[in-house]
């Protein structure tokens, strides 16, 4: 089962109507929470978690709906409801079984989203061909997307394939509508057929990713600039007061307009970041070609203690190039290899093997023994793809986590605070 997420094109009552069905959601969400927090309280009630929610849904809609200030709740769909009660089901069960701690409430500002699902309707069984004239939602080749309880909404980009779901999830990112909904595809069904075997991929930071076999991916400046604008417009803004609404202070209208474009460049820097590592480099260049793939095993935690390193190393997100590319075996038949930390990939020769002292500022890796000039990211890719078996573990979340805080070589960080291990 995989998802797809589109982006909405909203008109301003379109947008309206999608943030009030948040704000349904939120509610009913905080209103639940509150209700079944407060009866922890009384000792005589001996009710499961699971009995106390839906003794709260009928209060919910016999009496509170009923009740003249929550009257705009009828101008909203009841497909709403459900997902909420099960979102803090499944938030109140892994609090009980220790996975997460107590679940708070939700606020606006930490973005909207509500799952809309259609429970009417006759639908296909897995495989088999759509039925005419039910209420199954269908995704079509189109820029339209039809969400159940709700009118059809238009997408940025049209959908090259039929899909169906009859559950929807609306979320929100910075001033953007999301909609997303699961994909039922069948592992069997896809034809995965790689070019070439092995392939070693060395990242840096002017050059973002070098393939053994001579491709070059430059690390682009918009990522770097683009932050250092967002910082130098928070500090030029930041005597704007958005207002206390407890303390009855009304916010300015230039606050106001800053507070709500303030979200809009980090997530246009996140987007760029993701199409970069997600969609750029580790699908379209390296996952449909490559079935061995090799990289080194930084410790990006450590490494950014290196001030100088610290801001390009964030911008360009070379942990999550790692994730992802791990996330995406499963789906493309890929084969993900980290090669030992330790081992002197930048320092070792390609062709002789030679190992010689070679500082990081030098562009070009001149071997003393063979006399080969070669630049030092494609040298130490092909150094990572020719790497021995014994020191190339397979990556995965149960052999080596991302989070792992381990300290890093003192070649790749150039930083004197790392240490080495003992021998």
């Amino acid at each position: 089962m995989y998802s797809l997420k589109q982006e909405l094109k909203l008109n301003n009552k379109e947008r309206s109507l999608l943030d009030g069905c948040a704000s349904l959601a939120r509610l009913v969400y905080n209103l639940r929470l509150s209700i079944l927090t407060q009866s922890w309280q009384f000792e005589e009630i001996k009710a499961s978690d699971s009995q106390q929610l839906a003794d709260i849904q009928k209060v919910f809609t016999n009496q509170v709906k009923i009740k003249p200030e929550y009257a705009w709740i009828k101008g909203y769909p009841l497909a709403i409801y459900p997902s909420a009660l099960n979102n803090l089901g499944k938030a109140i069960q892994g609090w009980r079984l220790g996975k997460s701690g107590l679940t708070r409430f939700k606020f606006k500002k930490k973005g909207d989203s509500f799952t809309s699902k259609n429970k009417s309707g006759v639908y296909p069984a897995k495989g088999e061909a759509m039925m005419p004239f039910t209420n199954r939602q269908v995704r079509l080749k189109r820029k339209q997307s039809t969400i159940p309880g709700l009118e059809k909404f238009r997408l940025k980009q049209p959908i090259a394939f039929v899909s169906y779901s009859k559950t929807f999830t609306i979320s929100r990112a910075a001033d953007k509508g999301l909609v997303s909904w699961n994909l039922p595809v069948d592992d069997k069904n896809l034809h995965r057929v790689h070019q070439v075997q092995t392939v070693g991929v060395d990242l840096g930071v002017k050059c973002f990713a070098t393939l053994s076999d001579g491709l070059f991916t430059i690390a682009p400046q918009i990522l770097k600039i683009s932050k250092i604008k967002s910082i130098k417009n928070r500090w030029y803004n930041r005597n704007q007061k958005s207002g206390n609404r407890t303390q009855t202070i009304r916010a300015s209208n230039n606050g106001w307009k800053y507070y709500q474009k303030l979200p809009i460049k980090p997530a246009d820097i996140a987007n760029l970041r993701r199409i970069l590592g997600q969609k750029k480099i580790t699908t379209d260049i390296i996952s449909r070609k490559y079935y061995q793939i090799r990289i080194e095993d930084l410790n990006i935690s450590g490494t950014i203690a290196n001030q100088k390193l610290a801001i390009d190393l964030e911008s360009l997100g070379i942990d999550e190039f790692r994730r992802i590319l791990t996330y995406k075996v499963a789906f493309w038949g890929t084969k993900v290899e980290l090669v030992d930390r330790w081992s002197p990939s930048s320092k070792t020769c390609s062709c002789c093997g030679n190992i010689q002292q070679m500082p990081l500022k030098e562009p070009v890796y001149s071997c003393d023994r063979c006399g080969v000039s070669l630049n030092c990211n494609l040298n130490a890719a092909i150094i990572l793809e020719n790497a021995r078996q014994s020191i190339v573990p397979e990556a995965s979340a149960q052999l080596r986590p991302a989070n792992n805080k381990m300290p890093s070589s003192l070649v790749e960080a150039g930083s004197k605070r790392q240490f080495k291990p003992n021998a």
